[in-house]
Parts: C-alpha cells; structure tokens; sequence
C-alpha cells in the first residue's frame, strides 16, 4: 500500500526496499483519524526496535486530535512556531522520550537517544507501509514539554511527531509548499561510510 506523491519516493542510488524508499516527512496533513487498529500497529513496530541489553528505553507521549484534544493542543503548544502551522493538521502527535539512565543500576544510559531513534524509525516505515507517513521534529521546547507533561528528571524529550494522511502540498503556505515538493536530497554514502577507518 503507498499513498507517496508521485516524485516523493527516495531517488536511491543503490537497490534499497521499497518501503524504505517510501518513507518521507511531509509537512501537509489531512487531519483525517487514523483507521481503525493503527496507531496500534505504530506503537507495536516500536516496541520491536533494537535495544541495547534490551533495556528498551523510549517512551511515548500519544495524542489524538480527535481522542486526546487537550494532550494534542499541548503539544502543538510545544512545538517551534514554524512547526505549530502545519503539525496541528495531523492526526495524532507524539514526543518521544529517552530513559537517561539503566534501571538496573542508576549508571548513565548511553545508549538511550541512539535506541530510541531506533524505535521511532521502524514506527515511521510502520506509517509508511500503511500508506501514512510520520514527520520527526528537531523543532520543539523540550523545557516547556517537561513541564507541560511532567516528565520527570531523569528522562529526555528527544523529538515531537507528527503521524498521519498526506494532504495535498497546496494546504500549506507557499514557501513549505516548495520545500514539500522540491527535490529529495541525501549526503553521497563515500562522505559517511569510510572503508577501513576514519576518513572525515
């Protein structure tokens, strides 16, 4: 199943999977629900990611717009104002969180943001699969998340998420429909993966 827009699919230079080509963030949303039994399977394909010592340290702050409208409206609040006009359109929205520290122990969890990264990425090709996609924000208070959530020490807001159906590039102002329909672009692999050591 793929709703991506035609263009939209990742250029690779290599054979990659289809799924994975398909996987993009975009910014126009529907506002349409989820079907039925989604963000279930979203949440699952989460919960499966590689974990170090299986400790499995992310955590999700889950709002639907039309289930949880007073968590969704905190966290549009929380977003960066750019990222406030065009996130309050999805379906539901996420703020990933980071265990900083092993349970086990109370030493520092190294590993945490890497893991939880992790997680998020196979909830997005989850997205992707069902013909929705999910957009990873850099772009968000995480002091004002702490305190609009409670989240307690110990625990980091990583990223904010927006899930859901793809509207159409026009619904947005001009200058995020341009970047919505311009050209994707990725790093060529020879100036990250260096054969043998370290090349940068």
């Amino acid at each position: 199943m793929s709703t991506t827009p035609k263009g939209r699919e990742a250029p690779a230079a290599h054979a990659i999977d289809p799924l994975i080509a398909r996987r993009w963030s975009p910014r126009s949303f529907t506002g349409a629900p989820l079907p039925a039994g989604a963000l279930e399977s979203l949440l699952e394909a989460a919960r499966w990611a590689a974990s170090s010592n299986n400790l499995q340290p992310w955590h999700l702050i889950v709002a639907r717009r039309d289930r949880e409208p007073e968590a969704f409206g905190k966290l549009v609040g929380v977003l960066s104002p750019n990222n406030q006009g065009w996130a309050r359109n999805a379906a539901v929205l996420m703020l990933s969180v980071a265990r900083a520290t092993n349970p086990r122990n109370g030493n520092p969890l190294r590993h945490a943001w890497h893991d939880t990264g992790a997680a998020m990425a196979q909830l997005a090709l989850q997205a992707a699969s069902m013909g929705l996609q999910a957009h990873q924000m850099a772009g968000f208070d995480a002091a004002a998340a702490r305190l609009a959530f409670s989240i307690p020490e110990g625990f980091d807001p990583v990223a904010a998420i927006a899930v859901g159906e793809v509207g159409p590039p026009e619904a947005l102002p001009e200058a995020l429909a341009t970047r919505e329909t311009a050209p994707r672009e990725r790093r060529p692999i020879e100036e990250f993966a260096y054969l043998g050591g370290w090349k940068g």
